[in-house]
């Protein structure tokens, strides 16, 4: 392991940080080193510092990730305080990328601004950026302008929409590049009734997923052209729960990993699973759908890092 023991920060930089704690799963080895920048310009000026070879890895909330027990061979950068303000100029939004998502929802509908469609996405905006979150048939990318990042020489620049060229899921986010920040712009709306909204998709979320459960959100993305919209004439024919339900597979466990029982394309750590156990039972669901219906399901959640020693 690489000593960054003598780097230029203001931050904080631990080594073989355990990521366990920091992942909505509660599973995960350690990291090489665990960089918590205090600002924009730590942040910049530790990229560039850091040698080009040793690879980086932006984490966010940890809220659709899955961090394998061997941990991770790299600097895991997690931004905090200083990365997390709400400004808000007319109809327009700039929200750090730690900003939660709800929280962003919330306070611009303070402001009679509708992001409603944020409330009940988990994680924080650079997530949202990142992976092209989407909820009741909004995604981010309907309402980003923009998006600044640093990128892995240091170098801060500003994205465009086309530039990120964001699709269900997925944006080219550049290899390494760390995002610090998002302008969105958003539709006006009375404060009340959006309040109200989001109260109602809280409660409707409460209802059909399991909430009070260690997930990671949706496990797997919907079967092409068949994403979710949130309406009540939405279609189900073939959307990720449907077909492992169809597949007999609502309640499937495997060590202390689980299938929910309430919404089965919800992978929940039950009793004290590991990342093993997880990322198993996710591959013995998606190799029972395809024998069973011939479609493959694509993780929505991120794996990364290394098994552990055996």
């Amino acid at each position: 392991m690489v000593d960054l023991s003598q780097a230029p920060i203001r931050g904080r930089l631990t080594p073989n940080r355990d990521l366990s704690d920091l992942t909505w799963l509660r599973v995960g080895g350690p990291a090489d080193w665990l960089f918590q920048p205090a600002d924009l310009d730590d942040l910049s000026g530790f990229l560039r510092w850091l040698d080009p070879d040793v690879p980086v890895f932006p984490m966010g909330v940890g809220s659709n990730l899955i961090v394998r027990d061997g941990g991770i061979r790299a600097v895991v950068i997690r931004l905090g305080r200083g990365f997390n303000g709400i400004e808000i100029n007319g109809t327009t939004v700039t929200a750090g990328a730690a900003a939660l998502d709800a929280h962003v929802a919330r306070k611009a509908a303070d402001a009679g601004l509708d992001l409603t469609f944020l409330r009940t996405i988990p994680g924080s905006i650079g997530g949202a950026v990142r992976m092209n979150a989407g909820c009741y048939g909004s995604y981010t990318a309907d309402h980003l302008v923009s998006a600044r990042a640093v990128l892995r020489d240091g170098s801060i620049v500003t994205l465009t929409l086309s530039e990120l060229n964001p699709r269900y899921r997925q944006t080219d986010l550049p290899e390494g590049a760390v995002l610090v920040d998002a302008t969105v712009r958003a539709t006006s709306g009375d404060p009340a009734e959006l309040h109200a909204r989001m109260a109602a998709q809280v409660q409707k979320r409460d209802e059909t997923q399991p909430t009070k459960d260690r997930s990671a959100g949706s496990t797997f993305r919907n079967p092409a052209g068949f994403s979710s919209t949130g309406r009540a004439d939405d279609v189900h024919d073939l959307k990720a729960w449907k077909v492992i339900d169809d597949a007999g597979l609502r309640g499937k466990r495997r060590g202390g990993a689980q299938m929910s029982e309430k919404h089965p394309n919800f992978l929940i750590n039950s009793r004290g699973a590991t990342a093993a156990d997880l990322e198993g039972l996710g591959e013995d669901v998606r190799k029972k759908v395809y024998d069973s219906s011939g479609i493959t399901l694509e993780w929505e959640i991120m794996r990364v890092g290394d098994p552990a020693d055996t």
